[in-house]
């Protein structure tokens, strides 16, 4: 048996120049890696052996051992496009922590019929689609939109992961009332 190629380094895209060595398609929930044999377009093997888990990007490479690229390109999946009131159904997608393509006149999202039955009862147009899913990064436009866990600890009283947004406001010198000289 002959041993894979490794990748132990992963290019984003604009780091890298040329013509790829191959490519490897894969769904939104395959782009979430550390270690896992990969398969290019062409059938050639290879072991992806990053440091730590890593949310792959479309257009980024994976250098091989022997200084090949193989490009990462998002696979078609089951989706539905989401039209109509767009802002509205962000905001109830978003609510629900739910990975969203994020386009000028429409949504993106992945099959789900809870939501789906939701957007349409708002009034949204649905059309099931087979494509690429590239939804919009988490925090700061990278990575993942993953909650967190506060667990019972905290006082939630449930441990499902989401995300809390805190906002501080220190009044500005005209903000602040004048003392009272009494």
């Amino acid at each position: 048996m002959t041993e894979l190629p490794q990748a132990r380094r992963l290019l984003k895209q604009g780091e890298w120049t040329g013509p790829a060595a191959g490519c490897v398609r894969l769904g939104y929930d395959e782009r979430f890696l550390r270690r896992k044999r990969l398969e290019t377009e062409a059938g050639d093997g290879f072991l992806v052996d990053l440091a730590e888990t890593t949310s792959l990007d479309e257009g980024c490479a994976f250098e091989l051992a022997d200084g090949r690229l193989v490009e990462v390109r998002a696979a078609e999946e089951e989706v539905v496009a989401v039209t109509g009131p767009i802002l509205r159904a962000a905001w109830h997608i978003g609510n629900r922590h739910t990975p969203c393509q994020i386009e000028a006149d429409r949504l993106v999202i992945r099959r789900d019929h809870v939501l789906e039955e939701m957007l349409r009862g708002l009034g949204l147009t649905l059309e099931p689609r087979t494509e690429p899913f590239r939804p919009e990064g988490g925090a700061y436009g990278h990575g993942r939109t993953l909650g967190h866990d506060h667990g019972p600890a905290q006082g939630h009283g449930h441990d499902h992961p989401h995300v809390h947004v805190h906002i501080s406001h220190k009044p500005d010198e005209d903000e602040t009332p004048d003392a009272d000289p009494a």
